[in-house]
């Protein structure tokens, strides 16, 4: 089985691979290829591409993402590209712009840097609103109400695009991949199966080299690593043979094959530096017909003197689930945080004259952890992706942070002679309390796709009323915001509060659907927390675009755009087209299907409901003391831009 599963390797690599790339260099582009699945290609078939690209969320497991990722940063590419959004919060119109950042951050600790969207379905205006959709992927165009605020959103993406490709990824661990402990499990396909039946197929069925890899790997191995602080690429024996092993640790995770030139090459990496921690099992076959009989008994030999015999220089866990701790006992963590923060994950990029780190909290919740960086500098910056701002930190390698609910930070330390130091500030506590005004009542409301205007006594969800029950499209909130002349003081900034949101409880048994790293399933991803503003909005004070909202924390500084006395106050609300859609009949497609075949089910669209919409929280505006130093943070419009 194992030679006829890499003779299927090498025919998908020697005719569809090279002839494709071959033929893209005469026409002068790239290739680009998802580089998975059926037919059997490998981990180092994406050295035959040009553009190597993932899909799926699970930045913790197995990610057809990471598989992308790890065979650039060995085979010296810059770009890895990510089918993004596909099935994103289901159904089709449902996803947010924070659903799209936090999947976004997921394929960012994945190893992604060029996000590719799905999608962006073409929609004549026959069609109506909201248009065409693509039955798999979310739907991100103007036919969604909240694109009004998609240049910010864009903005975000374009920025962390940018600093994750700079210099080279950082990566302490490499994952060896039971690849051939993968072919030696295909099996014959199964023919005439069932609709709906291939997940019970056994594993090696669909002749997927990273589908059986997944099952081999568990659930476990990936998510250790990661939690003890240190980051992974997945390797395998065809890399290893040859570019050799650039990593300061190797993993073995429970391998039975391993090709013996492949483990001469680990057994002088041990013997020269390099810490090899095996689990489970350590190997004892190599991988062949031929192979298996002449070379089997030389492997066995290499495992007893390289993790059992005296002065054995590698490492073996028979549990898997030391694997952390030994992590941590053969190396200094690249990031530690106290207390414990598994939901945050880090990329770490190098460059000759400065480590940068992208940080991202995964969690729907506030999370406060201090971080120590294994690096030394002599200044230290913090920038906000969002805004563009940054801070400087002074030369610490230990950094107090706290995290909003799906919050993105990058950290930046340099070596040499220290950069020019930015201005700071500091938030104070206040002698004496200073009063909140209560914004939640009296507003003009105006919903400009049905031309009309209401007076709301108090902010509520507009589905709550029955004019405007199915309503999707941009809705004008407007009222007078008196601010008394004490508010307006130096070393007081005044801030309009939407509200913290709303925590939504994540599923206690996530479907193993989808376990080949491709993200396919149920449930879909999303960010597990509801906006007090129903889905974004842009924020006016005096007429001037004070801020947009689409993300934690739900607050506008205002300080500059006011003045004593009245003040106008105009929100710009965007929510979804779900609420149209809920309010007329869905197409009926039985008769393309009776002359084509079912070739698609529509995403998750049986009984659909209108969802809440608007401002719902209890607006205030909020006064708060603050300081300036001289050292610190800067806008976006100014010299902190980056």
């Amino acid at each position: 089985r194992h030679d006829w599963g890499r003779t299927l390797t090498e025919l998908a690599n020697e005719n569809y691979l090279m002839p494709l790339r071959g033929w893209a260099a005469q026409h002068g582009t790239r290739f680009r290829s998802q580089n998975y699945g059926t037919p059997p290609v490998t981990l180092s078939s994406n050295a035959l591409v040009d553009l190597p690209e993932g899909e799926g969320w699970q930045w913790k497991g197995f990610s057809a993402v990471r598989w992308a990722a790890s065979a650039n940063h060995l085979y010296g590419k810059q770009i890895t590209s990510s089918e993004t959004w596909t099935w994103l919060h289901s159904p089709v119109f449902r996803a947010t712009p924070l659903d799209m950042k936090a999947a976004a951050d997921a394929y960012f600790l994945e190893g992604s840097n060029q996000l590719i969207g799905h999608g962006w379905p073409y929609s004549p205006e026959s069609a109506g609103e909201p248009g065409w959709r693509f039955y798999a992927a979310a739907a991100f165009n103007q036919h969604n109400p909240w694109w009004l605020v998609m240049p910010d959103v864009a903005r975000y993406f374009q920025r962390a695009s940018y600093v994750l490709r700079q210099g080279k990824a950082a990566v302490d661990v490499a994952l060896l991949l039971p690849t051939d402990d993968a072919w030696a499990h295909f099996t014959a396909t199964i023919a005439d199966v069932a609709p709906g039946t291939a997940g019970s197929l056994p594993v090696g069925a669909n002749i997927s080299v990273n589908e059986v890899v997944a099952s081999q790997l568990g659930k476990r191995v990936i998510q250790q690593i990661l939690d003890a602080g240190f980051n992974v690429d997945f390797i395998d024996a065809e890399a290893i043979d040859k570019i050799g092993i650039s990593y300061p640790i190797l993993v073995l995770p429970n391998l039975e094959r391993l090709p013996l030139a492949t483990y001469r090459k680990i057994e002088v990496y041990a013997r020269s530096g390099g810490a090899v921690i095996a689990t489970g099992d350590l190997p004892q076959r190599a991988p062949g017909l031929k192979e298996s009989e002449s070379d089997s008994s030389q492997v066995q030999q290499i495992s007893q003197e390289l993790f059992r015999g005296p002065g054995a220089p590698g490492y073996f866990l028979a549990d898997e689930a030391d694997l952390g701790k030994a992590l941590s006992q053969v190396m200094k963590q690249d990031v530690s945080l106290a207390p414990a923060a598994p939901d945050i994950g880090f990329v770490h990029r190098k460059l000759p004259f400065t480590d940068i780190y992208f940080l991202a909290n995964t969690a729907n919740h506030m999370i406060r952890t201090q971080a120590t960086f294994r690096v030394s500098a002599n200044q230290a910056e913090l920038w906000d992706p969002v805004s563009g701002m940054t801070q400087s930190l002074g030369v610490a390698s230990t950094v107090r942070l706290a995290f909003e609910p799906y919050q993105s930070r990058i950290l930046v330390f340099y070596h040499g002679a220290p950069r020019r130091k930015r201005p700071q500030i500091f938030t104070a506590k206040p002698k004496v309390a200073l009063p909140a005004l209560d914004l939640a009542s009296d507003w003009s409301v105006t919903f400009s796709g049905l031309g009309r205007s209401v007076k709301m006594e108090r902010l509520h969800s507009w589905t709550d009323d029955a004019d405007t029950k199915y309503y999707s499209g941009a809705v004008s909130y407007e009222k007078k915001l008196n601010v008394p002349a004490s508010l307006l003081k130096p070393g007081i900034s005044l801030y309009l509060d939407f509200g913290p949101g709303t925590v939504i409880p994540l599923p206690a048994a996530p479907s193993d659907f989808g376990a080949d790293g491709t993200g396919s399933g149920s449930p879909r991803m999303q960010a597990w927390l509801d906006s007090p503003v129903r889905e974004a909005a842009l924020v006016f004070l005096n007429e001037r675009l004070a801020s947009t909202l689409w993300l934690p924390p739900y607050q506008v500084d205002a300080t500059r755009y006011l003045h004593a006395g009245d003040n106008r106050l105009r929100i710009v609300v965007g929510n979804l087209a779900i609420n149209e859609m809920a309010g007329r009949a869905l197409p009926v497609y039985r008769l393309l299907n009776d002359r084509y075949g079912e070739r698609f089910r529509a995403q998750d669209l049986t009984n659909l409901q209108p969802l809440p919409s608007g401002i719902l929280g209890d607006l205030r505006l909020v006064p708060r003391a603050t300081r300036a130093t001289p050292s610190g943070l800067r806008h976006a419009s100014g010299e902190g831009q980056y």
